[in-house]
This record gives C-alpha cells, sequence and structure tokens, in this order.
C-alpha cells in the first residue's frame, strides 16, 4: 500500500561501512548530472507529488456491468415502452405528446419506484411500467389544469427519522394537503396523496439518450409551461390560476424507514436482475 504525498526536502542516506571511500549508487548518480569540471557535489534529490487526475464528467460507459442489470437499458426496451404508451395514447385521447421522461418516484414512505413520465398538451401521465414484460402495469392521469403548485429542492426529514436521503428533487401538487385523510397519509400503499415527488434515475450516465430522458431539469423545462398553457386555455373559474413555482426543501415525513430501507438498498421498486437461483 503506498501513500501519495510530497517528498521534497528530504535527502537520500547512503549506508556506507567505515572506510569505503566509493560512492554509492545515489551519489554517483548525482555527480553524473553536475557540470564537468566542478567538484561533484551530491545534489538533493526531491520527488514531485504525483497528481491523479479525476474525470470531472461521468463516463457513460464506466459502469456497464452494473447498467446491464437494469433491464430498462438493455437494446430496444426503452423504446418498447414509449411505443406502447404511444399507441395507448391515441386511441384513448388523442393528446399531442411532448415528451417522455424515465425518472425515479419517491413516494409518501420514502420508498423509491422507476416510472415512465409522458407530458401531453392536456395531462401529466405517470406510468408504471414492467420492463420485464414489457407491459404497463399502472397508470395515473393528472390534468395538467388540476396542477398549481410545483416545488424544487433537497429533500428534508423530521429530526427523528432513522432513515433519510440524499439529493434534490421535485415536488407536484395537484389537491389540497389539508383534505387528505388521516388514513392515506400513514397508508403506504394508499393511491389518494394529492402529488408526486421525483428525482433523477440512477441510470441517468448510462447513454446520450438515457442523460436525455433521466434528466430533472428538461422534465421541468417542458412541464412548466406545459401546466401554464393548461391553465390559460382551461375554461370556467380555473382559468384565471397561475402555476406557483418555490425553491423549497421537500419534506418526507418517514421515522422508522424500516420499509423503505430495505426497498431502496436493494432497489426492489426497479426492474432489476436478481441472478439466478439454482445449483
Amino acid at each position: 500500500m503506498s501513500t501519495i504525498g510530497s517528498f521534497e526536502g528530504f535527502q537520500p542516506v547512503s549506508l556506507k561501512q567505515e572506510g569505503d571511500d566509493q560512492p554509492s549508487e545515489t551519489d554517483r548518480l548525482s555527480m553524473e548530472e553536475g557540470d564537468p569540471g566542478k567538484d561533484p557535489v551530491p545534489k538533493q534529490i526531491s520527488r514531485q507529488p504525483s497528481v491523479t487526475e479525476s474525470t470531472l464528467y461521468p463516463n457513460p460507459y464506466h459502469r456497464a456491468n452494473v447498467s446491464r442489470k437494469y433491464f430498462v437499458t438493455r437494446p430496444g426496451t426503452i423504446e418498447t415502452a414509449m411505443e406502447d404508451l404511444k399507441g395507448h395514447i391515441a386511441k384513448t385521447s388523442g393528446e399531442k405528446i411532448q415528451g417522455f421522461w424515465l425518472l425515479t418516484e419517491i413516494d409518501h414512505w420514502n420508498n423509491e419506484k422507476e416510472r415512465i413520465l409522458v407530458i401531453t398538451d392536456k395531462t401529466l401521465l405517470i406510468c408504471k411500467y414492467d420492463f420485464i414484460m414489457l407491459s404497463c402495469v399502472q397508470l395515473q392521469r393528472i390534468p395538467l389544469s388540476a396542477v398549481y403548485r410545483i416545488c424544487l429542492g433537497k429533500f428534508a426529514f423530521p429530526g427523528m427519522s432513522l432513515d433519510k436521503r440524499q439529493g434534490e428533487g421535485l415536488r407536484i401538487y395537484w389537491g389540497s394537503l389539508e383534505q387528505q385523510s388521516l388514513l392515506s397519509r400513514w397508508n403506504p400503499w394508499s393511491t389518494e396523496v394529492p402529488y408526486a415527488t421525483f428525482t433523477e434515475h440512477p441510470m441517468r450516465y448510462t447513454s446520450e439518450q438515457f442523460l436525455e430522458i433521466c434528466k430533472l431539469s428538461g422534465f421541468i423545462s417542458k412541464l412548466v409551461p406545459a401546466i401554464q398553457n393548461a391553465l390559460k386555455s382551461s375554461s370556467g373559474s380555473g382559468g384565471g390560476k397561475e402555476l406557483m413555482v418555490l425553491t423549497e426543501p421537500i419534506l418526507i415525513e418517514t421515522y422508522m424507514g424500516l420499509m423503505s430501507f430495505i426497498g431502496n438498498r436493494n432497489k426492489l421498486g426497479y426492474s432489476l436482475a436478481r441472478g439466478s437461483i439454482g445449483f
């Protein structure tokens, strides 16, 4: 095990027996480097600290073995999912699609869930897609005209919480928190939560394609104007509503967090190759 550091100022020590007048190998090299005609004087040898360059921008292919575990990164998988959703939207609503994104949803119990998000001219669709069986399992439709607030910021937890996460995210509100029942707030499987929280997918650096569809800033840049346009075109008294975009901490009210601790560390919310079982 070596230590990288500066050795400047240290001089080599020659180990010679008493009476040995022959210069050591180090002294001989120092004499040869001096100017001819001058008395050979051992020169100080200094070593500059070595510098290890690190790549500031992550290499998209630096962890290919890890990325292969996620079924979404396998060739043709994300394209198939997009085509399935395009066909569904064309048959049901015929709305114009503005973009697809692959993000991680974080529910009110801090559980991570792999999701495809689709923005149309009227709706935000949150799709739970099975990338193993290549089928849509669940589709949540949120009218853009119902969204009234978007919060951007770092994740925050109660002081006594045992399972916390780092990083930043986005929360979209389309309903009143006061109207949320106590049962739905403390039920980890509740689908009546009037908001959704997202962060970037862990495979965002797999390729340029995934870097584009997993980037949270790109999703926000499309979502905000889409909501504003939907609010302007909405009829009735709701036509005068305005979207609030705030920068503030995103609170996740979990305390013990045992379920999310186990699930997130084992990536149970992702379509992931779990390995073979057998002999």
